[in-house]
């Protein structure tokens, strides 16, 4: 335990006892795209929250109570095929959650501006995806309840610390290993705007998942094909390859091990089934979304790896545990392998005790891999967590920034 101007933090530094997942026989990881349904969903109720919290310091001089973690996408219907298509039934999105609408006699436009805040990220991201046209927008954003309102009016209006409005664990790690960078990065260089600019074909819902056996590594990806930029069956099949090439070639450069690639295995070219959308996205009619239900806040799905279940998307970024705790957790283990040489691995666990200050977790637990004896290294790990902690109340900054994705 260590106590800083008076604070306990309940900071341990503890080893890790247990092989590396690296090492390991077998390992999965997982990461659905920009234009994953699962994703849209995180990153409209993060959007929202942002914009909402900006409009709270605009009108009140401090972000009020909201939680707005709760969106839904219900998938419409089109009819995709080579050379056009086009959307049958629009696309539905509920952006559900909790937000302070009415303040000493002023009242906020929450619903207009979350049905702005959607529209203008799906024009921004999805670019084959007309927002007024393919989708409808239904806000169900309702005020809090009066204990979290009271429990949030206590510190913000004051200037307080934060008191966490929820018991709740985060947890972080670094770095990642081959199979983890392959399947982020894979993603990335897919939904780059350099990418799209020499392959338009290539829509935003990609989907990537990495499975290990020892040194084999396989790379299985689905992408929603754009159908009005691919010509027939041939030209699928032409471009797919492109697109494996393409990731395969990141791949072999992030890892000396055995790799092999496959881009969207359910096609039957007999049948003339392929993965064809008109807007680029699985959302036109394939698959719906929820929040919470894809990455997890470093952008991958890692179940070798400590994860927390929390939805971070959407959640208010001055109080929330659920947000807050997992984001700073990465920042800390990021921090200690980056900064102390002798430290191969770091994990982060950190739970709060609702209505206690966010910086004053009732644990901090930091596990580190190193050669050296703990004792060599604890107190400039203490240091980094006490650091980061002292900071929390400042992370709500960040988030408005958008330094952090938390999708």
């Amino acid at each position: 335990m260590q106590e800083v101007s008076g604070l306990e933090r309940n900071i341990v530094v503890t080893p890790m006892t247990f092989e590396p997942v690296y090492e390991q026989e077998a390992e999965i990881v997982e990461r659905k795209g920009l234009g994953h349904p699962d994703t849209i969903c995180d990153n409209l109720a993060e959007e929202l929250s942002v914009e909402l919290s900006k409009l709270y310091i605009e009108r009140f001089g401090a972000i009020m109570h909201h939680n707005v973690d709760k969106a839904l996408l219900v998938g419409g219907e089109a009819n995709p095929r080579f050379g056009g298509g086009e959307v049958i039934s629009p696309i539905e999105i509920y952006l559900v959650g909790r937000a302070l609408k009415e303040y000493k006699g002023v009242v906020l436009p929450v619903d207009e501006l979350a049905v702005e805040v959607a529209r203008r990220w799906l024009k921004e991201n999805i670019r084959n995806l007309d927002p007024d046209r393919h989708v409808i927008v239904r806000p169900r954003i309702k005020p809090g309840s009066k204990d979290l309102v009271d429990l949030f009016l206590r510190f913000q209006l004051r200037g307080e610390v934060p008191l966490a409005n929820d018991t709740s664990f985060g947890v972080g790690y670094a770095p990642l290993d081959d199979l983890e960078r392959i399947v982020y990065e894979s993603e990335q260089l897919l939904n780059s705007p350099s990418f799209k600019e020499e392959h338009p074909y290539v829509g935003e819902d990609v989907k990537v998942m990495g499975v290990r056996i020892r040194d084999d590594i396989r790379i299985t990806v689905a992408v929603a094909f754009v159908s009005k930029f691919v010509e027939s069956l041939e030209d699928y099949k032409e471009k797919k390859e492109k697109v494996r090439e393409a990731v395969l070639e990141l791949a072999r450069a992030l890892t000396p091990r055995r790799v092999r690639v496959f881009i969207n295995t359910a096609d039957d070219y007999e049948r003339g089934s392929v993965y064809i959308t008109v807007t680029g996205t699985s959302a036109e009619q394939g698959d719906d979304g929820q929040v919470g239900r894809g990455n997890r806040v470093n952008g991958l799905i890692t179940p070798y790896r400590p994860m927390s279940l929390e939805a971070a998307a959407g959640k208010n970024p001055v109080s929330h545990i659920g947000k807050i705790y997992n984001v700073v957790a990465n920042i800390i283990a990021d921090r200690v392998v980056s900064e102390i040489e002798e430290v191969e691995e770091c994990y982060c666990y950190l739970v709060s005790q609702i209505g206690k200050p966010i910086n004053e977790p009732q644990l901090c637990d930091v596990k580190v891999r190193t050669k050296k004896p703990i004792s060599a290294i604890e107190d400039e790990v203490r240091k980094i967590a006490d650091e980061e902690l002292q900071r929390m109340p400042e992370t709500w900054k960040r988030f408005l920034a958008k330094e952090f994705s938390v999708a």
